[in-house]
C-alpha cells in the first residue's frame, strides 16, 4: 500500500510516496505549490499526491523523518482503553470525556530513527497508538459525520518521560514533549473508510516481546467521538493530527518498571497499517 512520506536525501528535506522499496520524490513535481508534506496536508491536498509522478529513488538511499514536519495542531488522547483506565484509582468508571494534551512537532522522529533518552531522566517509556490526519475542516462536527473529516492514518510511538509527567499537579505536558522522544510514521496511508480503523488490532513489541495488545473497537472514545469532542472547543483544520490512545502494558506498569534503554527496538503495529520501528539512544548534549 502506498504511503506519503517525508525524508532526507543528500541531507536535504524532501517529500514523496513510498511503494515497497521505491520512493517517488514529489518535491520537484509540486515545487511552487508545496515545499513540504505538511503544506500539502494543510491545503487539504494529500489525495493528489498518491498518484502523482516524480523521480524514483531507492528507500535505502533516503532517511525517513516524521511525516508531517509542521502540523497545525497535535492533540493526544490519554487513557482511552478500558484496561488502561483500570490502572487508575477510579478505573472502574469510564471517564465522561477524553483526557487531552498537546505535543510539539519536534518531539517526533521518523521510522527507523532512534528515540532520544534525555540526560534528565532514565524513565523513557513507549506507548503504541494510531494517529489520524484531518483532511476536511470543521467545527462542532457531528459524530456521524466525523469519518468524512479524516484524510490519512499513521502510527505513533507516543514516547513519554514518566517522572516528568508528574512534575506538576494537573498536567503532563513536560513529560510528553522532550525533543525527539517519540516517533510517527512510517508514512501517511490514505483513509479508505470506517472499516480501516473500526476494529483492528494494535500491538507494541520491545525487542520482540509483546508488551501491548488491544483492538480499536474497545476504545473508550472512538475515532469519531474524538473528532466530535475536539472540534467542539477548537476548529479542526486539514493537517491537524489526533493521536488516539494506547493500550495497557507500558513499561511503567511492570514491577519493577521496564524503561527503554539504548539499543532497544520498539515495533508499533496495527492491522492494515504496517509497522513503525525505532531504536533508542541517549541524547547527545
Amino acid at each position: 500500500m502506498s504511503s506519503l512520506i517525508s525524508f532526507l536525501h543528500n541531507d536535504a528535506p524532501r517529500f514523496g510516496r513510498l511503494d515497497g522499496e521505491a520512493v517517488t520524490d514529489l518535491t520537484t513535481s509540486f515545487a511552487g505549490r508545496f515545499a513540504t508534506l505538511s503544506e500539502a496536508a494543510n491545503a487539504g491536498a494529500l489525495a493528489e499526491l498518491y498518484d502523482a509522478a516524480g523521480d524514483t529513488l531507492a528507500l535505502a538511499d533516503v532517511t525517513l523523518t516524521a511525516p508531517l514536519p509542521a502540523p497545525g495542531k497535535i492533540i493526544c488522547v490519554g487513557v482511552n482503553f478500558p484496561d488502561r483506565n483500570a490502572e487508575y484509582k477510579d478505573g472502574q468508571t469510564a471517564p465522561a470525556n477524553p483526557s487531552l494534551f498537546i505535543r510539539f512537532p519536534g518531539s517526533f522522529v521518523g521510522h527507523g530513527d532512534d528515540l532520544r533518552r534525555p540526560p534528565e531522566s532514565e524513565q523513557l517509556d513507549y506507548e503504541g497508538e494510531i494517529a489520524i490526519v484531518v483532511g476536511a475542516p470543521g467545527r462542532r462536527i457531528a459524530t456521524q459525520a466525523a469519518w468524512d473529516h479524516i484524510a490519512a492514518v499513521t502510527l505513533c510511538n507516543e514516547g513519554t518521560i514518566r517522572d516528568w509527567v508528574r512534575h506538576a499537579k494537573f498536567n503532563v505536558t513536560q513529560g510528553k514533549n522532550f525533543e525527539r522522544s517519540a516517533a510517527m510514521g512510517p508514512g501517511l496511508l490514505a483513509f479508505t473508510g470506517p472499516e480501516m480503523l473500526a476494529d483492528i488490532e494494535l500491538t507494541t513489541r520491545v525487542n520482540g516481546e509483546l508488551r501491548q495488545q488491544d483492538r480499536t473497537s474497545r476504545m473508550i472514545f472512538s475515532f469519531t467521538d474524538i473528532i466530535a469532542y475536539v472540534s467542539t472547543f477548537t476548529p479542526l483544520s486539514p493537517g491537524d493530527v489526533l493521536i488516539c490512545g494506547t493500550p495497557t502494558g507500558a513499561g511503567a506498569r511492570f514491577d519493577p518498571p521496564r524503561w527503554l534503554c539504548p539499543g532497544d527496538i520498539i515495533e508499533i503495529s496495527a492491522e492494515g497499517l504496517g509497522t513503525l520501528c525505532n531504536g533508542v539512544r541517549d541524547e547527545e548534549i
